[in-house]
């Protein structure tokens, strides 16, 4: 079992792992700043999906025109939602890459590409940003974590 655990905690000292680590907080913190946007937009757009949240505003019937979608609080929950659908895929992939012994340099070069890809699609959904700005940065984000996962295959299975 020590073994194990030595095992385990090497993964700290590799180099390629401490990046992995480091982008995919950075992503993760955005993914998890969108929640706090979309209960911004909730709250300043008065615009609620549970009668609950709609108690501080009212009784009965007044309460009610607070349930209701917005325009902006859709935006935001549909950047967020791009967020799950990308970001999720690219922590097993990204962890598979890291695993697969790439040189740190080429890690390095995927996760910050994809990180800012991110970003920017975020940018470009929230202002919002005229179009392909928001379509390039998806597609940008989405071929690095097809890159990784080309990569995780050409090693594992030596395609």
């Amino acid at each position: 079992r020590s073994g194990e655990m030595a095992k385990l905690t090497q993964l700290i000292d590799n180099e390629v792992f401490r990046a992995y680590a480091t982008y995919t907080t950075i992503v993760l913190l955005k993914m998890m700043l969108m929640s706090l946007v979309t209960a911004y937009f909730r709250i300043t757009r008065k615009a609620f999906a549970n009668p609950e949240d709609t108690a501080s505003l009212g009784k009965g019937e007044s309460a009610k025109k607070y349930l209701r979608t917005d325009p902006d609080v859709e935006r935001v929950r549909r950047g967020h939602l791009n967020d799950l659908e990308n970001i999720v895929p690219f922590l097993g992939i990204g962890l598979l890459y890291a695993l697969s012994g790439p040189d740190l340099y080429t890690a390095l070069l995927h996760f910050r590409i994809f990180a800012g890809a991110r970003i920017s699609h975020t940018f470009a959904y929230l202002i919002p940003l005229p179009q392909p700005s928001r379509g390039l940065s998806w597609a940008v984000g989405y071929a690095v974590t097809i890159s990784m996962a080309y990569k995780v295959l050409k090693t594992a299975l030596y395609l």
